[in-house]
């Protein structure tokens, strides 16, 4: 499993797609955390999801751990299916999205152009980028 960990930046939840369940995380490039690349997660077929709007110190996006998994379960009625399915947004476990495995894309901000987005236009793109997944 690999974790996704980008800390000291700055993310905002981007937005939500009902109809298809998806959920966008962003993190721009500022002056304010001396950052130069622009981030965006994704991820799909959200069932239940427990949400700050922003996150100041970044993310660290991994799979609940069997204690976490546990507490979220009763709270929140997961059947023991979900427990590969739950996400963990913040070291704190104060966030969380059950739902399919997370994905990210990053690249430096200047070379981006005119696009606004990583998820649109052709993958990859013809500027130095990354991109992975939590699983």
């Amino acid at each position: 499993m690999t974790d996704f960990i980008r800390t000291g930046r700055l993310f905002r939840v981007a937005g939500f797609n009902p109809s298809h369940r998806y959920l966008f995380l962003l993190s721009e490039a500022t002056l304010v955390d001396g950052t130069s690349t622009h981030i965006e997660v994704t991820i799909g077929h959200v069932r239940l999801m427990l949400l700050q709007p922003y996150y100041r110190n970044g993310l660290h996006i991994r799979r609940a751990n069997p204690q976490e998994f546990a507490v979220l379960a009763e709270r929140h009625g997961l059947e023991p299916a979900d427990a590969e399915y739950t996400w963990m947004l913040d070291p704190d476990g104060d966030s969380f999205v059950v739902g399919g495995n997370p994905n990210w894309r990053e690249a430096e901000y200047a070379l981006m152009g005119g696009r606004e987005s990583l998820w649109t236009g052709p993958w990859p793109p013809d500027f130095p980028a990354e991109s992975g997944g939590v699983f």
